[in-house]
């Protein structure tokens, strides 16, 4: 079962915050923003690839879920809650926005957000298209079909509003490496890593103004994780070297995009007046995990919670062949899968974003 950890004192500011806003409001069950927008990939899908037929990348299988509501695999690629969820609680909301593929992504259900994110998505098009996951382009023309429907259901004044205070999340981009730079040759002599992180972070440049014009407000995008630290690219790339740690070069990978999507916010944020971009690093708690689990209290940061696959895109998600084979306690283990964190560890990831998080909303 997930275990329960004691907040952090980022978190119980957040918490606070939570309270004066129900306090302000009169209500008790009153959001801090009335709605999260979510685009992404496998870190932000909560099922939308369970609806695409030729979608490589899907988690509607044990045991994915098994200790999410119900026991059962929602498309979420954790045991349980990933990021996203714990960000909506902590926000006040009782549950989740589906899947937008999903028919439950209709009605009043549009007035408190939408997931757009499709695992194996990724910032560049191309890297997206061959997984047949929903690229980031089309996630944008999804997010204008839904401001018509909400616009339909709300009223066109009240879904501006809901629009321009709604937090927006996005996360992606590491597929763009693992997924295509890494094993792309005739893509690696293009471009060094140092034009590729430019590339990328132009890509989300161009996402974000174009959110700014269609009315978004508040946006906050994960950095790149700890390429080097997760369990899938250390026994693709680790040559062996699987159980005595991160792999540098690849996790130097992960800190110049890091960079440049810092400067890239800065900029951003300078030249769109009323613009609020938030940076959430998810870098640095995952490799703290990684490197130390004991000192939060994880007992397993290489090896995985389910057994994963042999061989090609297997080797990064839970095996179906061997559906029962789970670890005992998946809260003991940083990684539920190949490169997806248990709901344990993405409770530790959630708090780190707090405090940038804070900063959107005030």
């Amino acid at each position: 079962m997930s275990s329960s950890r004691s907040s952090s004192p980022a978190m119980q500011q957040m918490l606070a915050l939570m309270a004066l806003f129900l306090l302000l409001s009169g209500g008790v069950h009153a959001q801090v923003v009335p709605a999260v927008i979510s685009f992404g990939d496998s870190t932000i899908d909560v099922g939308n690839n369970n609806y695409l037929p030729g979608a490589v990348f899907k988690a509607n299988y044990a045991p994915y879920g098994e200790n999410f509501r119900r026991h059962r695999a929602t498309g979420r690629f954790s045991d349980g809650k990933i990021v996203t969820d714990i960000t909506a609680e902590t926000l006040g909301f009782e549950g989740y926005a589906p899947p937008y593929l999903s028919p439950l992504a209709s009605g009043k259900n549009l007035l408190t957000g939408a997931n757009f994110g499709s695992a194996a998505s990724s910032y560049s098009d191309d890297t997206a298209a061959m997984y047949d996951a929903i690229t980031l382009s089309q996630q944008l023309k999804y997010y204008k079909e839904y401001r018509s429907k909400l616009a339909a259901v709300a009223g066109r004044r009240q879904a501006r509003t809901i629009l321009a205070e709604a937090l927006y999340v996005v996360s992606t981009g590491t597929g763009d490496f693992i997924q295509n730079y890494y094993h792309n040759a005739s893509l690696s002599a293009r471009y060094d890593v140092d034009r590729y992180c430019d590339l990328l972070v132009g890509i989300f440049s161009g996402f974000a103004d174009e959110l700014y014009r269609l009315g978004a407000r508040r946006i906050g995008v994960t950095t790149m994780p700890p390429l080097g630290c997760l369990p899938a690219t250390i026994r693709l790339y680790g040559k062996g070297r699987s159980r005595t740690g991160c792999l540098p070069r690849l996790n130097r990978d992960a800190e110049t995009f890091n960079r440049k999507l810092n400067a890239t916010v800065g900029a951003l944020v300078r030249r769109r007046a009323g613009l609020k971009v938030a940076v959430f690093d998810v870098y640095t708690p995952l490799r703290d995990l990684s490197e130390r689990p004991a000192a939060q209290g994880f007992a397993e940061a290489r090896r995985t919670c389910c057994r994963t696959g042999n061989a090609g895109t297997r080797v990064y998600l839970c095996d179906p062949a061997t559906a029962a084979g789970m670890c005992r306690n998946a809260s003991s283990y940083v990684y539920f899968d190949g490169v997806h964190p248990s709901e344990a560890a993405n409770l530790v990831i959630a708090e780190s974003l707090v405090s940038a998080g804070i900063d959107l909303l005030t």
